[in-house]
């Protein structure tokens, strides 16, 4: 079997990649790997704290992997980073690393060129499918996940928290991508067919940051107060 890492964001495109890798069992997935913010110590974009992606990771079954770079990271420090992991796991064996995109054809060449540098290929099983087919597919697959964080110039912060349902898709604008592709909004999986059982969550307070971006806090449940849980 092809030995593969997995890119892994903690959302739900990375969740339903995936679901349709271990489906078609054409992979040994050896570790997920997330770009962590190091100031911040939680996934890169999605604002979600970096204990509720290592407890994804152990409901998932498989070891992970952190990338962490700084804040204000540019190209070259993530390339720079991510190519030394690369390097590391192409010497165990690894050949090939897989990718949750959907559509956006430049990030696609990017990747796949960073790849070429190591001698490794990349895998998109989400690549290209409609993405109205693809969100309504996600949600009757069993996932269930929680909004994260909101780009507030392509869709309304109010948005952030909201489960993503067949409620929230109903109600996005025209303009915005069901899967937010586009980056109008990103999203922690908190449950699903990928998981031996559900991340305990709760939601926790609401942020405006960088004049921009709607985050709401995602915490793990104190369990001994599980009025506040999610579901």
């Amino acid at each position: 079997m092809t030995k593969a890492l997995f890119c892994w964001s903690g959302g739900k495109d990375s969740a339903m990649a995936l679901y349709l890798i271990q489906q078609q069992r054409d992979y040994e997935i050896v570790a997920l790997v997330t770009t962590v913010t190091e100031s911040y110590d939680r996934i890169s974009m999605h604002g979600v704290r970096v204990e509720l992606l290592e407890e994804q990771a152990a409901r998932i079954g498989l070891p992970l992997e952190k990338v962490i770079i700084s804040q204000r990271s540019s190209n070259a420090e993530y390339e720079a980073k991510m190519k030394k992991l690369l390097v590391r796991y192409k010497a165990q064996g690894v050949t090939h690393v897989i990718f949750g995109d959907i559509f956006l054809e430049d990030l696609k060449i990017w990747r796949e060129k960073n790849l070429a540098i190591v001698g490794m290929h990349g895998v998109f099983p989400v690549w290209n499918r409609e993405t109205e087919e693809l969100s309504r597919s996600f949600i009757t697959a069993g996932f269930k996940t929680i909004i994260t964080c909101i780009d507030t110039e392509k869709l309304d912060g109010s948005f952030a928290g909201r489960l993503y349902d067949e409620s929230f898709l109903n109600d996005l604008p025209a303009t915005v991508d069901p899967c937010g592709e586009n980056g109008e909004f990103h999203s922690f999986v908190y449950d699903g067919p990928v998981f031996n059982g559900p991340v305990a969550i709760e939601k926790g307070e609401t942020v405006f940051r960088d004049n921009r971006f709607m985050y709401c806090d995602i915490m793990p449940v104190n369990l001994n107060t599980l009025s506040g849980s999610i579901d």
